[in-house]
């Protein structure tokens, strides 16, 4: 059973799992009301948008993983794909080769993205790494996390939907300015809302990449497939009514069959490393950092009985080791629980396939996400599984401590830098369990 504590807007909707039998009596419904007026799209011109000074340099740098670190997409217009990376104090520094790829999106055709994984780092070290040529050349750094193990703290940042407002860049900026500063973004869905303009613009993840940089290439982003990511548009020709001038204007290289490859611009620019958790897919996948487990699920792929995410999660979740990473967190972007009119029930036959493994398995929180572009209306009575619900914007921290006990704070746009807006101690459900148990047989 999950008791929720929702925060609708480019938001988290937390589930907190618990044993059967542990519900709420009653939920808090916030008063906090955010402005009324929708945040527009910043304009392409936006210094956020900006390309960086010089020829071909290198541009949305993002980061992912790590003790290997995986780099990309790193727009380039040159086809040479090098890294050069090196410990801070150290003189001797370390070339990594990477792949280098473009695809087609209907009339967008992208840039060279760049791929790099970097293998053998050392735990807990901050690096520095260098990408392009010449007078290109851009300077990074990153700092790996701290080996693997039930004691070791660690901070997560929480973002989702963010795509590319007014309001995202006060989200953002909030994040980069708070007073406890996440060590990695887990990033629940909804990136770039390329989608939401006509042909489903590309040139739109191009701005966000660029947008998102100044934090995404110096720290991991844990990334999460929500449904602005599927781009599927089999028809998108036919809805253009395009004139046979407007075909010829537009090139030998428009999809005549539209674009029916769901995802096709997300797994092209966002790696994961899916591959080292025995995964079949990007869209679904784990990564271990200092004391959590993470699992990444796909709210829009086939989720069902013997389908490839069923078959591993259903492998995945034994092969937990608690007492090395005891905090295992769920990644999805539909919640599977939500008191919004907005959404509602969309994610309840997730739940239904998969609660039950995440209560038998003793996951500790689902984060996922939703966007409210306004005041949505909310159903009532508040459910039970309803512990607090509010409409506002921002980010979430979860500052995981030790073992048994993670604190989640939530931070909203409207409020200073350094306001917590809520905020709820968490404990660990392995490890409380396992110390009642001792307790009770002593």
């Amino acid at each position: 059973m999950g008791i929720g504590w929702n925060y609708a807007g480019f938001v988290l909707l937390v589930v907190f799992l618990l044993d059967a039998g542990d519900f709420c009596d009653g939920g808090v419904t916030s008063s906090f009301v955010r402005t009324k007026n929708i945040s527009a799209d910043m304009p392409l011109d936006s210094d956020v948008f900006q390309v960086p000074p010089g020829y071909n340099a290198p541009q949305q740098g993002i980061m992912r993983g790590m003790p290997c670190l995986c780099l990309g997409p790193l727009q380039m217009s040159q086809v040479q794909s090098t890294v050069l990376y090196w410990a801070e104090n150290s003189k001797t520094k370390s070339h990594a080769k990477g792949i280098v790829l473009t695809y087609k999106y209907f009339n967008y055709t992208s840039g060279y993205i760049h791929h790099c994984t970097i293998k053998n780092l050392t735990f807990d070290t901050k690096y520095y790494y260098e990408v392009g040529i010449g007078n290109s050349t851009r300077q990074f750094w990153f700092v790996t996390p701290p080996r693997a193990g039930p004691d070791v703290p660690y901070t997560f940042g929480l973002i989702g939907d963010l795509g590319q407002t007014y309001d995202s860049n006060r989200t953002l900026t909030h994040y980069e300015l708070s007073p406890i500063k996440g060590q990695t973004v887990l990033y629940v869905g909804d990136l770039s809302y390329a989608d939401d303009y006509p042909f489903h613009d590309n040139v739109r993840w191009d701005t966000w990449g660029r947008f998102t940089e100044r934090s995404a290439a110096y720290q991991p982003w844990i990334w999460t497939a929500g449904n602005h990511e599927i781009d599927f548009a089999p028809d998108l020709l036919g809805a253009c009514g395009l004139s046979s001038i407007n075909k010829l204007y537009y090139g030998s290289d428009l999809n005549s069959h539209g674009e029916s490859k769901p995802f096709k611009p997300y797994t092209n620019r966002y790696h994961v490393p899916f591959i080292a958790s025995a995964s079949t897919s990007p869209l679904w996948y784990s990564i271990k950092r200092a004391s959590a487990y993470i699992i990444v699920m796909s709210s829009y792929s086939a989720y069902d009985k013997y389908t490839p995410q069923y078959k591993w999660l259903a492998n995945e979740l034994p092969k937990v080791n608690r007492t090395e990473t005891p905090w295992l967190i769920v990644l999805i972007h539909c919640p599977i629980y939500n008191s919004y009119i907005h959404h509602y029930m969309e994610g309840e036959t997730m739940r239904v396939m998969y609660e039950a493994w995440f209560v038998e398995y003793k996951v500790d929180v689902v984060f996922a996400v939703m966007f409210m572009p306004t005041n949505d209306r909310m159903t009532e009575p508040q459910p039970s599984y309803s512990a607090y619900r509010e409409a506002s914007f921002g980010h979430g921290i979860l500052d995981i401590k030790n073992r048994t006990h993670a604190y989640f704070g939530w931070n909203r746009n409207q409020d200073a830098y350094a306001v917590e807006a809520d905020s709820v101690w968490l404990q660990n459900r392995y490890w409380t369990s396992s110390e009642e148990s001792s307790i009770a047989s002593s």
